[in-house]
C-alpha cells in the first residue's frame, strides 16, 4: 500500500501561479509512475500530467507550457508547478502513483483560480 499526501493548493487569481507537492510513503518510488489529475465540478477526472521512472513526462494539452511535473527520487515526492493559472484550472488536484495495473491515489487538494 502507497499514502499519497498533496499538498500546496489555495486560492490564486488568474495569471498566478501554485506550486503542488505530494509525498509518497514507498522505498520504490522510483518504479512509479506519478501523475497529477484533476477533476472540476460537474466533470470527470482527468489526467493532468505524467512522469515515469525514466522522467519522461506527459502533458494534456491544455496544460502544455503552461504546467511542470517534477519528481525527486531521493525525498520520494512528486511536484506539479502551474503558472500562468486560468479560471478553468479550478479543480480538486490529485496526486496518484502508478506501477504496472496498481494505481494509489491522494485525497486531492483544491486549486481554485479567481477571475
Amino acid at each position: 500500500q502507497v499514502q499519497l499526501v498533496e499538498s500546496g493548493g489555495g486560492l490564486v487569481q488568474a495569471g498566478g501561479s501554485l506550486r503542488l507537492s505530494c509525498a509518497a510513503s514507498t522505498s520504490l518510488f522510483g518504479l512509479y509512475t506519478m501523475g497529477w489529475y484533476r477533476q472540476a465540478p460537474g466533470k470527470q477526472r482527468e489526467l493532468v500530467a505524467t512522469v515515469n521512472g525514466a522522467n519522461t513526462k506527459n502533458y494534456t494539452e491544455s496544460v502544455q507550457g503552461r504546467f511542470t511535473i517534477s519528481r525527486d527520487n531521493t525525498k520520494n515526492m512528486s511536484y506539479l508547478e502551474m503558472n500562468s493559472l486560468k479560471t478553468d484550472d479550478t479543480a480538486v488536484y490529485y496526486c496518484s502513483a502508478r506501477f504496472h495495473a496498481t494505481t494509489y491515489w491522494g485525497q486531492g487538494t483544491q486549486v481554485t483560480v479567481s477571475s
